[in-house]
């Protein structure tokens, strides 16, 4: 008989399936990043009101106003050659925007993963109670945020001022930040470090205990939804084939609202159940506790933990 742990795409789709039954059995997991887009909109949008209020004397409908506005930031935007040569005010602004952009994502993913880690327990979740814990770690999450916003700051700075192969440099150390950052949600979760260096240090330790097992299993939740994207592809081919049968353009028309409304929710989906796996992961890899509802079968052979 076959045995789905015996074989990497049955491990792979086994690691899928069971991450979106985590989320089938909490589904007020799947409410944390529409309340992450919306406050991320909003706070946006506070940014974007001092250029919408500045009082330039002209409408905003007006395009003196932008002129103006632009004036101030050092885009001149008159003339056949436009002059675009930001001044610190424009980077100043950037900068800022940048950082509360950093420190908003963290603090909603560290509400998320708070969540997705009592659901693991098998205690109940809610936005309200994630929202809470994420308020009583802000000290934590505003220094991890500064930390990651500045050196994202100084990669993209470093890149635009290298040559080709500069940037190509700065990308690899790009990755390399990205890789070694991100078991650090969960390790702030847990440990609520307020220095964000053995935040980081954690985080690159958990790496190394399951370097390749973690990528595989990302790469499990990538064939799940690949395996779904072929299914929808039968889907629209059946519907191109009923619309032929019948000439008429209506079931094609409805098919691709369902396929578009469909990788909508699949893409939400997995990208849902990719946080439940990097949580799961790191709870065994750290903890050496079996999180439910995997069992200790499937995480041995599936992510089997680098011994120090």
């Amino acid at each position: 008989m076959f045995d789905p742990t015996t074989s990497k795409l049955g491990r792979s789709w086994l690691m899928f399936t069971t991450s979106i039954q985590i989320i089938r059995q909490n589904k007020k997991l799947l409410l944390f990043p529409i309340v992450t887009t919306v406050c991320s909109v909003v706070m946006m949008l506070f940014f974007v009101a001092p250029a919408l209020l500045y009082p330039s004397g002209h409408a905003l409908r007006e395009l003196a106003h932008w002129q103006t506005l632009g004036h101030q930031l050092g885009l001149d935007f008159e003339g056949q050659r436009p002059a675009v040569h930001p001044n610190a005010t424009f980077y100043g602004y950037l900068a800022v925007v940048y950082l509360v952009s950093m420190f908003t994502a963290t603090f909603f993913n560290a509400a998320f993963y708070n969540e997705i880690l009592k659901a693991l327990a098998g205690q109940p979740v809610s936005v309200r109670s994630g929202l809470a814990f994420a308020w009583s770690r802000v000290h934590s999450i505003l220094m991890w945020s500064l930390l990651a916003g500045v050196v994202g700051l100084i990669i993209k700075a470093l890149e635009e001022r290298f040559g080709f192969v500069g940037r190509l440099v700065m990308k690899f150390v790009g990755v390399v930040w990205s890789v070694a950052s991100v078991f650090a949600i969960p390790v702030l979760v847990r440990e609520g470090s307020t220095n964000p260096i053995t935040t980081l240090r954690q985080s690159a330790a958990v790496l190394r205990k399951t370097w390749g097992e973690s990528l595989a299993g990302y790469v499990g939740l990538t064939i799940g939804s690949w395996i779904m994207l072929v299914g929808s592809i039968l889907f629209l081919a059946a519907a191109v084939g009923l619309t032929m049968v019948l000439h008429s353009p209506v079931p094609i028309l409805l098919a691709i609202v369902v396929w578009l409304v469909g990788m909508f929710a699949l893409a939400y989906l997995v990208g849902v159940a990719g946080h439940v796996y990097r949580c799961a992961l790191y709870v065994y890899a750290s903890e050496g506790v079996v999180p439910t509802p995997y069992s200790a079968e499937m995480m041995d052979a599936a992510w089997k933990i680098k011994k120090a």
